[in-house]
């Protein structure tokens, strides 16, 4: 699994990765898989608040509960993109919207993983896992393991690919899997490059050329002059668009795993929020414009380890909670529906009187999107996740 630096093949130039990738770290992985289907999860680390994504504006107790986090309703200046008269997508989500009005995205409300614990670590832990007890492998490696081989392919090629600084527990395990990762997540500081470009100023051959190499890479006037902050092309969307054009390609990986971290917002929450909203945004639709015509075979579940408080704190935040929100997405989902059975708000509905009720258990998410999507059936399955017979597949996730 470790990374190195790369003699970038041809499959690479024509990806277009030739120039913007060639300082990162890659080992790309190869259709190991004999199937034309990709799936793609996304972990958003720190628990992202499913009742401001995903506002039940419709529930009577919405507003009494949420104070100030509560948006206008649908229509109204600054309100959620509505979902049918429930539910409304944070305004930020603009993207998501369109995923949705066309069929393509479909929102599981009330969703929750199979443990009960509020501790960040313990509970990723047990989510990228699929599992009731600590392992050393995840569910979606051991999912990738199941894939049939395809004809001709080196024994150890991977079908997967781990994309950011380190390789999640939810792809470590047995199945070989490749890693991409840029050099450096930042870029030196612009007042770097306005030194050097003054020192070559009155140069009439390097004054010209270096100062419009800055330009095209991002460095305008504005930028070195400290007056706009220079565009980090290792962002959330900009890794997301690379690992849709890897995934796009005839022979590249089957299986890719991403992460946004950002979401404990215990202070400031109304603030905080629309900014990581808008990455997670932006990044699937790069990620739908880097898989080109391989959209209509994706899938992409996008998960947290679990929701945050319905009751608003004292510093206009919200604490660790249950029930929250999932996202499928893609061009082979039935989307166009919330999903899930809604509990409510009401004081008798809510968990240990302090969170969202969960009704759906991650796990039979994931368990149907396998089932669907790659023909996983219920015995291999059920070593993907262990113990896990009080979850059967969700059913309807995908287009027949």
């Amino acid at each position: 699994m470790g990374a190195h630096m790369p003699k970038l093949s041809r499959r690479a130039s024509l990806l277009g990765l030739g120039a913007t990738f060639s300082l990162g770290r890659i080992s790309l992985a190869t259709a190991a898989a004999a199937t034309e289907q990709r799936f793609v999860v996304i972990l958003l680390r720190g628990a992202l608040d499913g009742l401001s994504a995903v506002q039940p504006y419709g529930d009577p107790a919405l507003t009494g509960l949420r104070g100030a986090l509560a948006l206008p309703e649908p229509g109204q200046p600054g309100g959620v993109l509505d979902l049918g008269g429930l539910h409304g997508l944070h305004p930020a989500l603009a993207g998501m919207h369109t995923l949705y009005r066309a069929n393509e995205l479909a929102v599981v409300h009330a969703v929750a993983g199979h443990y009960r614990s509020r501790s960040h670590f313990d509970a990723q832990d047990y989510l990228e896992s699929g599992a009731d007890r600590r392992m050393n492998s995840g569910w979606l490696n051991r999912a990738a393991g199941l894939l049939p081989a395809k004809p001709g392919v080196a024994a150890g090629a991977e079908a997967a690919l781990s994309v950011g600084t380190t390789v999640a527990l939810l792809l470590r395990g047995p199945a070989p899997v490749g890693t991409w990762l840029p050099q450096s997540f930042g870029q030196p500081d612009p007042a770097i490059y306005r030194s050097l470009l003054a020192l070559h100023r009155a140069d009439p051959l390097t004054g010209p050329a270096l100062a419009e190499g800055l330009k095209e890479r991002g460095f305008t006037e504005a930028v070195l002059n400290g007056s706009e902050p220079p565009k980090d092309k290792y962002s959330f969307p900009a890794l997301a668009t690379a690992a849709g054009r890897l995934l796009g390609a005839p022979d590249g990986p089957r299986i890719a795993a991403l992460e946004v971290g950002g979401w404990d917002t215990h202070a400031g929450q109304k603030g905080r929020l629309p900014g990581v909203l808008g990455t997670l945004d932006k990044g699937l639709m790069g990620l739908k414009d880097g898989l080109g015509s391989a959209w209509a075979r994706t899938v992409v579940l996008v998960m947290t380890e679990f929701g945050r408080t319905v009751r608003v704190n004292g510093t206009n935040g919200t604490d660790h909670g249950t029930g929250g929100v999932a996202f499928v997405a893609g061009g082979a989902v039935a989307g166009g529906r919330v999903l899930g059975s809604w509990p409510g708000l009401a004081p008798d509905r809510l968990f240990e009187n302090r969170d969202l009720m969960p009704t759906t258990d991650l796990r039979s998410v994931a368990k149907g999107l396998l089932t669907s999507h790659f023909r996983i059936d219920a015995g291999r399955l059920a070593g993907v996740f262990p113990d896990s017979a009080d979850a059967p597949p969700m059913k309807g996730l995908l287009r027949t």
